[in-house]
């Protein structure tokens, strides 16, 4: 029997290397763009099996239109894009992938936090203004020795894990938070482990976020959690924007209770208008920001081999579930 696979979203000019893994006995349709799974003809969306999702979201009354969908495969780490109890309620399994794209994040983590800590966004933007800055060095809140510091890692999944010894190699004291790990965790990495959210963000000089989207963790860090930090530290989010609330960051960076801020992900993305208050006056180029906040478009995960990772282990996972019947990858349904 012939299974049909859906790649709707033509990430790649053909599937052959998708065919090669799947197999003869796998259809793939391919094409559609990226408009969105609601542009799928419903007479395609009847005949797929499988599912292949990177930007598009699924939601539940599109779920409605795959009646004989078995597995859905997110092309990432986040699954929050799909419509998880009308999946299950058809009983389809849901995948995603673990294992691309960590040390990428992890690398660009660091790199946030360094360019905040090491001045380097500060002074770039100082020697290129008009007239340039005078040629010294500037004193600032941001600025600090990594050594004197301690580095918070909020979930210390895969990411959260390779970030840590990043930070720890570089100096930093590093703790963690994320209740669903087993004791020994900390002794196994030789970092610390905190036992509550509030004692983690009251120690963070830097705070490295790195949980998934869930019920649970959407607005997991907002004023109160932030009032907590220590003047003059530093927010990284790599993870996903509605963890942290923008609109209290806002505020605590303009109130100087936050020295910076590194953000690879945003609440809604693409921004839309209104974007947030941060987002404007970071593209505003408000002087008050000067150094202290760095934005980019949710490309932490990118690298040539990153994106090829992503198109190997989507297409592996799909075989093994789809077409072998095992369980590589399976979100629980209850994971969240």
């Amino acid at each position: 029997m012939v299974l049909t696979v859906l790649e709707p979203e033509s990430l790649y000019p053909d599937t052959k290397l998708e065919q090669d893994i799947l197999g003869p006995d796998v259809r793939i349709l391919h094409g559609g763009g990226e408009a969105g799974i609601e542009n799928v003809p419903d007479a395609v969306a009847a005949q797929v099996e499988g599912l292949f999702v990177f930007r598009n979201w699924l939601p539940a009354e599109q779920v409605k239109r795959f009646p004989k969908l078995k597995v859905v495969v997110r092309m990432g780490v986040g699954y929050d894009r799909l419509a998880r109890p009308a999946l299950a309620e058809i009983g389809a399994k849901v995948c995603n992938v673990p294992d691309y794209g960590t040390t990428e994040i992890a690398d660009h983590a660091i790199a946030l936090t360094l360019s905040l800590r090491r001045g380097i966004i500060l002074h770039h933007d100082m020697q290129r203004a008009s007239p340039p800055a005078p040629w010294a060095y500037v004193d600032s809140p941001v600025i600090a020795r990594s050594s004197v510091q301690t580095f918070g890692v909020l979930g210390l999944g895969r990411i959260g894990t390779a970030v840590a010894l990043r930070a720890k190699a570089l100096g930093f004291k590093v703790i963690f938070f994320d209740p669903f790990l087993p004791n020994g965790s900390d002794l196994a990495l030789g970092i610390g482990r905190v036992r509550s959210l509030e004692e983690l963000m009251s120690r963070s000089d830097v705070l490295s976020i790195h949980a998934p989207q869930t019920r649970r963790t959407v607005g997991l860090v907002g004023a109160k959690e932030l009032a907590l930090m220590p003047k003059g530290s530093v927010i990284v989010n790599t993870a996903r924007g509605p963890i942290l609330d923008i609109e209290a960051l806002y505020d605590a960076l303009k109130e100087d209770r936050i020295a910076g801020a590194g953000l690879d992900v945003i609440p809604v993305e693409p921004p839309v208008e209104p974007v947030p208050r941060l987002l404007a006056a970071y593209r505003a180029k408000e002087p008050w920001l000067l150094g202290r906040v760095v934005v980019t478009p949710h490309s932490a995960f990118h690298t040539p081999n990153a994106w090829q990772d992503i198109r190997v282990k989507s297409a592996e996972t799909m075989r093994d579930v789809l077409v072998d019947g095992l369980n590589t990858n399976v979100i629980a349904p209850d994971a969240d």
